[in-house]
């Protein structure tokens, strides 16, 4: 099941924030105060979230499941959320670390495609910049 993510599930997605090699606390703060976190439940426990930053399409910030929920299809799930109040024609964007194999043939796999390398992005560290159009 997919929700929007309320306040009292700030420490579950904090720690699920420290399975990703990089983490933005701030950002995840804003996002659930705005609203705009979706998380992914199992049996009512959030086993996994999305953190969508809207803009010119939308960008996705952050993405993660719970190892012992991967390949259950959450992330996917979250994705499709994300992507149903889009028009068609709009873009999501995400960065993924150049050395993550399997995030990448993940996000290939559902319709992605690889734009550009962005040699900045992670603080001075390079980024695959991936583009989905809706």
């Amino acid at each position: 099941m997919i929700r929007r993510a309320t306040p009292t599930d700030g420490s579950r997605l904090a720690r699920l924030q420290s399975l990703l090699p990089r983490q933005s606390p701030d950002l995840l703060d804003y996002g659930l105060v705005v609203g705009d976190v979706l998380v992914a439940t199992v049996d009512g426990d959030v086993v996994g979230y999305v953190l969508p930053v809207p803009g010119d399409g939308v960008h996705v910030a952050e993405l993660v499941v719970d190892d012992d929920h991967r390949r259950e299809g959450h992330a996917t799930a979250l994705l499709d959320a994300v992507t149903d109040g889009l028009a068609a024609g709009e873009e999501v964007t995400l960065a993924v670390e150049p050395d993550n194999e399997g995030a990448q043939a993940f996000y290939r796999a559902i319709g992605f495609e690889e734009r550009e390398r962005r040699p900045d992005y992670f603080g001075g560290a390079p980024a695959l910049w991936f583009v989905k159009t809706v």
